[in-house]
């Protein structure tokens, strides 16, 4: 058996990002790892191209997040199904995904469902945001990166351990995360930024 890595970051993320993913790859043992940089919605990727290419029977695809694979519960689920059908396992490191076996591959789908759905909320209350501010009057100039339900929901996200900063920076629409930690510290707890940003008590507040 063959433990092949696959690392990918969006033009918006920075190196480091990439690098880490590089490295959780070669301390799982991977002996051959495949890149690309770019949209994970995008279907032109030659990494992974390459990558799926490269898979023989035995094989196991590694991936340190789930959505460094792809974006929609609907693609990801296909492209197991494929790996399967290749006699080729999938494991995704930080969430514990090894479709190696059943209960891995029955969670796969269920998280997928979920990861997809929770980046449509997050769509629709922007989406909504942006009624909201228009009916109000606010008109044309740059918009700020960094609103008060995303701080909230950042923190949200923030006190599940399990979640990296890229892919919360990722469900909050994409703000880079230079943009997160100009409000939050590391803990989820809020610098003086965030604290003016929610107009509230900061004790109360780091308490969210």
């Amino acid at each position: 058996m063959s433990m092949v890595g696959y690392a990918r970051v969006s033009t918006r993320e920075e190196r480091q990002i990439f690098d880490r993913q590089m490295d959780a790859l070669t301390v799982a043992g991977c002996e051959r790892i495949f890149e690309d940089r770019g949209s994970g919605a995008r279907s032109d990727r030659p990494g992974i191209k390459a990558c799926l290419d490269y898979l023989r029977r035995g094989d196991v695809l590694v991936v340190l997040d789930l959505d460094r694979l792809g974006r929609l519960a609907g693609e990801l689920i296909g492209l197991v199904d494929d790996l399967e059908a290749r006699g080729v396992g999938f494991r995704a490191l930080n969430t514990a995904f090894d479709t190696t076996t059943p209960a891995g591959r029955a969670f796969l789908q269920i998280q997928a469902a979920f990861a997809e759905m929770e980046r449509n909320v997050i769509r629709q209350r922007v989406r909504e945001g942006i009624v909201a501010a228009r009916a109000r009057g606010r008109k044309g100039g740059r918009p700020r990166m960094m609103t008060a339900e995303r701080l909230r929901y950042a923190q949200h996200l923030m006190a599940d351990s399990t979640r990296s900063i890229p892919s919360i920076c990722r469900e909050l629409g994409g703000i880079p995360a230079s943009t997160l930690y100009h409000y939050v510290q590391a803990d989820g707890t809020l610098k003086s930024p965030g604290i003016k940003l929610l107009g509230a008590d900061p004790v109360a507040i780091g308490a969210v």
